[in-house]
């Protein structure tokens, strides 16, 4: 009896030695890629899908194959409970399959999402994952021998009943879908509500979207909410935008000048910000006579909208120290206050 149990006792053994081994290749590869990329950051590509794809599956297959051999090559000695066997080994292995193709199908969808520029969002992904994962379980019990009719039947009434007693969970989903297939907004695009809430779109899920603000605090949005409220895309229909900001010269300004110096100026801060659209060269134009002042705007291209705040900030302490090098005022609001005495004398007070 032992000799006979030795031959499937080895290919048991051998299945596992190599799953092991093949297990311990393909984590080696996952922390090598830990180490010189950031995964949630770095774009994913077809090493790092298929690596992940078969995480903890591979050992699942080489060992699931080992029993296989083992089983047809005592099928003689376990006749009676072959069946058994068998139907368990084509579960597992079905079950196996499945999870490779949920996994590869909600990477590919995010990989094709970053591809094409689309939103990557975990909703979609969840999605498909979950669309594979229904299908595998009917592909199962069709295996096994049980009549998927009447199941697909109970989950269609069983869905109803579902869908009427969480109606706020399938509008936020609902809402989600169509913020995606709209194409609003994309992850990593720049929005401001109207509340006053703004940062940069991380993920949508079945529920909510994320929002990280400018200091890493997560602000988390119903995707019903969102669908509704009035917001703005900074990234749509391009990244690029221009910052406008306003300056005041005083009347005795030669105005030829100013414009040469500001314009000089705004094209130093571009060339430090957003150097490779400084082929789009800044400009002003005049628009006010104030009460003590004219008014100009000055007109820079940057990237992005969140390089509007730098930008300002070099240029205005930039633009200050030519216009002291170069005498140009800036003027500051005066006016006379006379002040009336009890002894009918006007006392002129300048602010």
């Amino acid at each position: 009896m032992m000799t006979e149990l030795a031959v499937p006792s080895s290919f048991i053994l051998i299945g596992l030695l190599i799953g092991f081994a093949t297990e311990k290749f393909i984590d080696n590869q996952i922390n090598l890629l830990k180490v010189e990329t950031d995964l949630e950051q770095k774009p994913l590509n077809i090493k790092t899908i298929l690596l992940y794809a078969l995480n903890n599956l591979a050992f699942t297959w080489f060992l699931l194959a080992g029993c296989f051999a083992a089983y047809i090559s005592s099928f003689s000695l376990l006749h009676h409970t072959s069946r058994i066997i068998e139907t368990i080994l084509t579960i597992l292995t079905l079950l196996s399959i499945t999870i490779f193709i949920a996994r590869l199908s909600a990477s590919f969808v995010t990989f094709f999402g970053q591809k094409t520029q689309a939103v990557s969002a975990s909703l979609i992904s969840n999605l498909t994952k979950f669309t594979v994962y229904i299908i595998g379980l009917l592909i199962i019990l069709q295996t096994v021998g049980v009549e998927i009719t009447p199941v697909l039947t109970t989950l269609g009434v069983g869905g109803l009943a579902l869908a009427l007693a969480v109606q706020d969970t399938l509008s936020n989903l609902f809402a989600g879908l169509y913020l995606i297939i709209s194409q609003q907004f994309r992850t990593g695009d720049y929005v401001q509500l109207e509340t006053g809430q703004e940062g940069y779109i991380t993920d949508v899920t079945w529920r909510n979207t994320t929002i990280k603000d400018i200091s890493n605090n997560i602000i988390v949005v119903p995707n019903s909410k969102l669908s509704s409220v009035i917001f703005t895309n900074y990234h749509l229909p391009i990244k690029e935008v221009i910052l406008t900001i306003e300056v005041n010269v005083s009347y005795t300004s030669n105005l030829e000048h100013v414009e040469k110096v500001t314009t000089s100026v705004a094209t130093e801060v571009m060339l430090e910000i957003a150097p490779e659209l400084a082929i789009n060269e800044p400009f002003i134009r005049y628009h006010t006579f104030g009460e003590s002042s004219i008014s100009l705007t000055v007109f820079m291209r940057l990237n992005e909208f969140l390089d509007k705040r730098l930008a300002k900030h070099i240029f205005i302490k930039k633009l200050h120290q030519r216009y002291q090098e170069e005498k140009i005022e800036i003027p500051n609001s005066a006016r006379d206050i006379y002040i009336k005495t009890g002894v009918e004398k006007l006392y002129p007070i300048s602010i």
